[in-house]
């Protein structure tokens, strides 16, 4: 019988770039994960950050080059998604690449002031202010535009945001706004728009009857999102033609206006199998919207993105621990792992989301179809299918079996509540980074350790 090594060649090819087999383990960008996990234990969560350079720097080179090809004559400008995840380490390792940000709540306000105190950014960072906001959000975003920071600009939501600004904003300079479409969703969605955002037929009238004629403000941006991401079909090319002719309708009648904001909704590889044209994707944006404004005679707009997922989710993983083998009838074999889904991986739980599961160890080993079960005594804590097949395999071995979660960055340490309480009091998992020194060795640092019980109690109120 095949090997799980040579299952996995024949059914997806590998390896693949990123992952390797050395004597019988896996290694993920050059990092030993068996040293790593008897260094550490499990379940462990590592970041490696050198990952979110690498993809940043890849988005900048695509669009840079796609603007060349087609004689584009705005420019581009990245702007890394917050919310993905707030971390320290991973937004200084963001910042390292001469980008900008984008918010979506009060708390990312004072979070971007600290950058700048300690000199990792200046006051002249790009700051796109998005989400429905708060008035606790809109006064953090109207104490730094008068503390100097001279382009943070607030992105509407709705018409009644802009009271707050007007009422309070007082510069020698017009302030710069941006508005947000509300856009139409799939039509098999619940919803036919975007919760958020100004509705398309009243932007217009809007900045007419509130803006045109106020000195202290210039709308220089305006921002779609497509909730289902970026992606080759005729649903996205059709909402994208639909907000960039609104983008000419509305510069023929403001003419600061300048910049178009595609949002975010990069994919990120998320399986095996993932083939998505990164550069194809980019070079037809680029190339539809300079098609799109050349037929209504306007000037190209500057370009900005908001990647987050595809910034930071393939930094990461998680390593997990097989406890035990259950067979429960003649077709279900259980591998129950030392942690959760539900509480480690939310998305898989919420979202049905899919991440690359590799074993770490015993590639030589024979294969069979498993279950993956969680810890929890929740009914949902499992995990049986991969992205690319209907099921999961693992290697056939008496032996301890060790297994990894990767590209799992985005957003699931904090829906999870890093540090907080979660389901069937599961602790934190130990959260390993993992940085390369100029000599291309690895530099190891532990940035939480697994949650104790003490801590746990103090949050539930015992102690």
């Amino acid at each position: 019988m095949q090997s799980y090594q040579e299952f996995l060649d024949l059914s997806v090819g590998f390896p693949q770039d990123g992952f390797e087999i050395i004597d019988d383990e896996l290694y993920f960008h050059d990092l030993n994960l068996m040293e790593m996990i008897e260094t550490y234990g499990t379940p462990l969560r590592f970041t490696y950050l050198p990952i979110v350079s690498k993809k940043i720097q890849q988005a900048k080179i695509l669009f840079q080059t796609a603007i060349l090809k087609h004689n584009y004559r705005g420019t581009y400008k990245y702007c890394y998604c917050t919310k993905s995840s707030h971390f320290k380490h991973i937004v200084e390792e963001a910042l390292k690449n001469d980008i900008h940000l984008e918010t979506s709540s009060a708390f990312d306000m004072p979070m971007i002031d600290s950058l700048e105190r300690q000199g990792t950014v200046t006051k002249d960072i790009t700051v796109i202010c998005n989400g429905f906001k708060t008035y606790q959000y809109k006064q953090y975003i109207v104490d730094m535009i008068h503390d100097g920071y001279k382009n943070i600009i607030p992105v509407l939501d709705n018409k009644e945001e802009f009271n707050l600004y007007d009422d309070e904003i007082e510069l020698d300079e017009p302030c710069a706004l941006g508005i947000r479409i509300a856009s139409e969703e799939q039509p098999d969605s619940q919803f036919y728009t975007s919760r958020l955002g100004i509705r398309q037929e009243d932007v217009v009238e809007f900045y007419n009857n509130k803006i045109a004629d106020n000195p202290n403000f210039k709308v220089k941006l305006l921002h779609f999102f497509i909730n289902s991401g970026i992606s080759d079909t005729p649903y996205y090319w059709n909402e994208l033609e639909k907000y960039v002719t609104l983008y000419c309708k509305f510069k023929k009648i403001n003419p600061d206006l300048d910049t178009l904001d595609i949002g975010g909704g990069m994919p990120f590889k998320d399986s095996l199998v993932h083939d998505f044209d990164y550069e194809y994707m980019v070079n037809e944006i680029v190339n539809r919207i300079k098609q799109i404004c050349a037929h209504h005679e306007v000037m190209e707009p500057d370009i900005i993105t908001e990647f987050g997922k595809y910034t930071v989710a393939e930094a990461s993983g998680i390593l997990y621990k097989v406890l035990g083998r259950k067979q429960q009838n003649d077709r279900e074999r259980w591998f129950m792992i030392d942690g959760s889904f539900i509480t480690n991986l939310p998305d898989v739980w919420a979202l049905n989301q899919k991440y690359i599961l590799l074993p770490i160890n015993n590639w030589d080993s024979e294969y069979e179809r498993v279950n993956l079960g969680g810890i929890t005594c929740d009914g949902q804590d499992y995990y049986n299918q991969e992205a690319h097949m209907n099921s999961v395999f693992m290697p056939k071995t008496r032996k301890v079996q060790y297994l990894g979660f990767f590209h799992t960055g985005a957003y699931q340490d904090v829906l999870s509540g890093y540090g907080g309480i979660h389901h069937c009091l599961l602790p934190s998992p130990k959260h390993v980074l993992v940085r390369r020194n100029r000599d291309e060795t690895f530099n190891y640092e532990v940035f939480g350790e697994e949650q104790n019980s003490k801590q746990v109690m103090k949050l539930l109120g015992y102690q």
